[in-house]
């Protein structure tokens, strides 16, 4: 497994888990009350905060166990990362202009913030599931 795939896996990982944690969260806290008057904030920043520590933490800690690997990359690593981040991209672009719509449509807040989170997380996901197809398969050529 090289270097690519595992940072790939981890950022999958450490995605699903702290966004299934943030959606258990906020739907626990909710109960028999409306969604959008559930207090999120501070459970969405945690949640965020969380993903970025552990994917810096293992970041860390692959580079500790392979300090050599954590350098080399060649142009097939290189052009994997470059074709999952694009794939990854488009669906912070849909969080965008669906958060855009929903603010002009006078959306409550929740909705606002919870679809761009989503659209983070998906983002990460398909990003992190294209590097490990394109790690196991052949890479598409640019």
């Amino acid at each position: 497994m090289t270097l690519t795939e595992k940072r790939a896996w981890c950022l999958l990982v450490a995605t699903l888990g702290t966004y299934t944690w943030y959606v258990v969260t906020v739907l626990h806290r909710a109960g028999d009350k409306p969604l959008r008057d559930t207090p999120y904030a501070w459970t969405l920043l945690i949640s965020i905060g969380a993903a970025i520590v552990a994917s810096i933490i293992v970041e860390i800690v692959l580079g500790i166990v392979n300090p050599r690997g954590a350098r080399r990359k060649d142009e097939r690593d290189r052009t994997i990362e470059r074709i999952g981040d694009r794939v990854g991209q488009s669906f912070v672009v849909i969080g965008a202009v669906s958060a855009l719509a929903m603010a002009m449509a006078q959306w409550h807040w929740f909705w606002i913030a919870n679809v761009i989170y989503l659209c983070f997380a998906v983002s990460a996901v398909l990003s992190s599931v294209a590097k490990i197809i394109m790690n196991r398969r052949a890479v598409p050529e640019p």
